[in-house]
């Protein structure tokens, strides 16, 4: 089968396509034809070695897929062959077949394709932990979302209004805060002029945020910092901009906030029966039409390469989606 491999650190153009021997189910795994891999922002971390946890070389990169089941090991009993399934792995989805833990899949709803349903499991598991565990977000309270025309900001987005929250979307240009508007944004920030505070202080009164949502990082954190409410929550997401901002606790201390950090991995695995619940719950908001994956821009398993630098450099508007087949 092929495979896109990381053998070494380096940037996409660092990776190979080669033919390797098919993946063996374990007895407690399932082999999974891959259709398609959404990519994540922690995909260009892990090949450049700067995520918090890296597989061992060489590996094939892609946290999360949706494709049909090929064989079942033998004390799996929740899937067969023929299933079309998705899930978060981890890495390992730019491969034409992968084997997967039977607890890490789960069946695809009627309707929902492979595109949408390989793009779920990391945003939107992330993005409802983040504003149900982490935030407690609460109907009528105000959430800023930065980088809200990303993957997870985008679900962010569309869970906060399921929530009952009124949603502010922050995003650099006109064509991301209108993405944002079309997935349920009350109101729109382009904070491409410096201005997200003042920005943000102005739609709320002067109050700001009871909850900000951040995946951004960089200097846009200090802003962040800025407009919080009075026991507002500051959610610690990611740092796409590149740069770990350092926090200012003096603003803590007077605005009597939280900063929270946001590790969905690490808790779905501490706590796999909440997170089981949670996703019931996000699979029930997309029956019921509250929240639909946007895919940005699809490629083609050869142009891996440049599907990540569409991540790295920031212009993607919902997922970046690699079709493997």
């Amino acid at each position: 089968m092929k495979a896109v491999l990381c053998k070494s650190n380096g940037l996409p153009e660092n990776l190979v396509i080669e033919e390797i021997p098919a993946p063996l189910p374990g007895t407690d795994e399932v082999l999974v034809d891959v259709h398609a891999s959404a990519l994540n922002f922690p995909d260009v971390l892990m090949i450049q070695g700067k995520y918090q946890s890296q597989p061992a070389f060489p590996f094939s990169p892609g946290g999360e897929m949706a494709g049909v089941v090929a064989a079942t090991g033998a004390e799996v009993t929740t899937f067969k062959p023929g299933d079309r399934v998705f899930g978060g792995i981890g890495h390992g989805g730019f491969a034409e077949q992968a084997a997967i833990k039977a607890r890490s899949l789960r069946l695809m709803p009627e309707g929902m394709g492979f595109q949408e349903a390989s793009g779920i499991s990391t945003t939107y598991g992330t993005s409802y932990y983040a504003l149900k565990q982490r935030a407690n977000l609460q109907p009528g309270e105000t959430l800023l979302v930065t980088g809200a025309a990303g993957g997870v900001g985008l679900a962010a987005v569309e869970l906060g209004k399921a929530m009952g929250a009124r949603v502010i979307a922050a995003a650099s240009s006109a064509e991301k805060l209108a993405a944002a508007r079309k997935s349920g944004a009350d109101e729109l920030i382009d904070y491409s002029d410096g201005k997200l505070k003042d920005k943000v202080k102005a739609l709320t009164e002067g109050k700001g945020a009871d909850v900000i949502y951040d995946p951004v990082g960089g200097d846009l954190f200090d802003q962040c910092m800025r407009c919080i409410a009075w026991y507002g929550r500051v959610l610690v997401i990611g740092f796409a901009a590149g740069d770990i901002p350092r926090v200012p606790i003096n603003l803590i201390l007077l605005k009597s906030c939280q900063l929270v950090g946001v590790f969905y991995g690490a808790w779905s695995g501490r706590r796999p029966d909440e997170a089981e619940a949670n996703f019931r719950e996000i699979l029930t908001l997309y029956e019921q039409g509250k929240i639909k994956p946007l895919i940005g821009r699809e490629y083609p398993m050869a142009e891996y390469a440049a599907a990540m630098r569409c991540l790295m450099e920031r212009r993607a508007i919902g997922k970046v989606v690699v079709n493997i087949r």
